[in-house]
């Protein structure tokens, strides 16, 4: 059974569909029993090379350790993260530790750092090596080399190519003696891939991994301006309070970058993300990396699982973390969904205070302030209404959400819910009269009162005989007739149908709507809805 990708759950929500298309997937679905296997097939390329190697790393892990640090063991080798059980992704969420699961700037770094310091340590108890040849170059070059193989262990997402080839630019500037990082940099990782896949600009893991390393180049660029060329003892206590300083500093300044972008695609902000990176930043660097590393290089030996003990003990300690964290009161913050112009005016700001150099970068404080309070001046909408007509809500005076079902589209209703940074779920009254003079139901329908403006939901086509006339908009999951309320002020099931989720906002002077199909537009991902020869385009007139 195969359907096109699901529409998005509201207008302006994640597109499913825009984001199949540039994956190459043009529909999903089911089988109704089990595949049987029509010929063998040949060798299939590289991609399925990788495909294949990842799955049989994931079964060497899912035999050798507990489901749990399973799951994470085998996101951390392989990119999958289908195998971390929900309740432990939503702890490593709200612990704001959820970075850690997906392959990025850190766990690159990490190999590529652990990797080249290890090679030039050995090459340096080589005396012949030592003394002849260049062994800082040799060990980069070497870097330089495997790391295109873990680019595709990994899955090669948008973040892991970013990190690799921004770790590729390192090791060749210090080929050839030249600065590594700085802002030019990123840039130049930036204009690669978006070159290779523009369409991920829009995607929130290319937002959030250039902001976080954006800032990150900025205020070490910034600290290094500033700091007075000064020598220093080697203590060991001195770089451990450095090290742990520098991680903090760090998770704070890429905490901040990011909170924007979070804030925008996820509605929610992990509170106490700097002391759940404190403590599992130094975990994952000194011991789960290291691990990860040694299991990758005995993987064409065998010998992997020697590995993978020592790393069940980290992620077991991981795991912890995450769980402790998550666990406290306030972990998380939910808030209401930012309108696309305040997170414009974030990244501006954010660019603006990153990029330039003299007090004037100062203005983006301006701009970052007008961003973060976007939301308090965008307007929810006052009646929502499911592209199926299987599900409507509707605002009361307090701005809470009110559902008629609690039993049918779970994944919209969640999604709206979210989007109201709202966590208790509220269901219309099914017997008799409603509670509250804005909202009166009975076993046919709803009336809705927004100050003056007064419509009727109509559940069954037998409410269409008294709703059809004395309200200013009426809403039906039913076929209507035409001269059912004409001129625009009725939504039925035909225009649900064309349409989508509508989106309406009820006020005197006008009632405005919005429409998933509406908001899409007509592109690849999302064609106009056809009828036979007709062809219904989003902005068609009402028939």
């Amino acid at each position: 059974t195969l359907l096109p990708p699901p529409p998005p759950a509201l207008p302006g929500g994640y597109d499913f569909g825009r984001d199949a298309f540039f994956r190459r997937i043009g529909a999903t679905g089911f089988a109704l029993g089990e595949p049987v296997r029509l010929e063998a097939g040949g060798a299939g390329g590289w991609q399925l090379f990788w495909a294949r190697l990842r799955d049989e790393l994931g079964r060497r892990i899912r035999a050798a350790l507990p489901p749990e640090e399973a799951g994470v063991a085998e996101a951390l080798l392989t990119g999958a993260r289908a195998g971390i059980e929900p309740a432990l992704q939503e702890a490593y969420r709200r612990s704001g530790l959820a970075h850690l699961l997906a392959i990025s700037g850190l766990h690159v770094g990490l190999i590529a750092g652990i990797f080249f310091f290890s090679l030039r340590a050995l090459l340096a108890l080589w005396p012949a090596a030592a003394l002849r040849w260049p062994i800082k170059k040799a060990a980069a070059l070497a870097t330089a080399l495997l790391l295109p193989l873990y680019l595709p262990m990994v899955g090669a997402s948008v973040p892991t190519q970013r990190a690799c080839l921004m770790a590729l630019i390192v090791l060749v500037a210090v080929l050839l003696d030249r600065r590594a990082i700085s802002l030019r940099l990123v840039a130049v990782a930036a204009f690669v891939v978006l070159a290779l896949a523009p369409e991920t600009l829009l995607s929130a893991s290319f937002q959030l991994s250039f902001a976080a390393v954006t800032a990150l180049v900025a205020a070490y660029e910034a600290w290094q301006r500033h700091l007075p060329e000064r020598g220093g003892t080697r203590e060991p206590l001195r770089l451990l309070w450095l090290y742990l300083a520098g991680v903090l500093l760090s998770s704070l300044i890429a905490g901040l970058a990011t909170a924007p972008f979070a804030a925008y695609h996820f509605h929610r902000l992990a509170l106490y993300g700097l002391l759940a990176n404190a403590l599992a930043v130094p975990l994952t660097a000194f011991w789960i990396m290291p691990w990860c590393l040694l299991a990758y290089l005995l993987l064409p030996f065998g010998l992997e699982a020697l590995a993978f003990q020592p790393l069940g003990w980290g992620l077991a300690g991981l795991n912890a973390i995450a769980e402790t964290v998550a666990a406290q009161p306030g972990a998380s913050l939910d808030l209401p969904a930012m309108p696309l112009w305040g997170l414009l005016l974030l990244a501006f700001g954010g660019l603006w205070l990153c990029l330039w150099r003299s007090r004037w970068r100062l203005a983006g404080l301006l701009l970052l302030a007008a961003g973060a309070c976007s939301p308090l001046l965008e307007r929810p909408p006052d009646i929502l209404v499911a592209g199926n007509g299987r599900l409507l809500a509707v605002s009361d005076p307090e701005g809470r959400l009110w559902l008629s079902s609690d039993r049918v589209a779970a994944f919209a209703a969640g999604v709206w819910l979210r989007r109201r940074a709202q966590q208790e779920l509220l269901v219309w009254p099914e017997d008799g009269e409603g509670t509250a003079p804005w909202l009166r139901c009975d076993r046919l329908g709803c009336r809705y009162r927004r100050g003056r403006v007064e419509a009727a939901l109509a559940l069954a086509p037998e409410a269409l005989a008294e709703d059809c006339r004395g309200v200013d908009l009426l809403i039906a999951v039913s076929p209507l007739p035409r001269h059912c309320l004409p001129g625009g002020r009725r939504v039925g099931l035909f225009e649900l149908w064309r349409g989508g989720t509508h989106a309406l906002w009820l006020s005197p002077e006008a009632i405005r709507a919005e429409t998933v199909a509406g908001r899409r537009g007509v592109r690849p991902w999302s064609p106009p809805r056809r009828s036979g020869r007709r062809v219904y385009r989003p902005d068609a007139p009402d028939e």
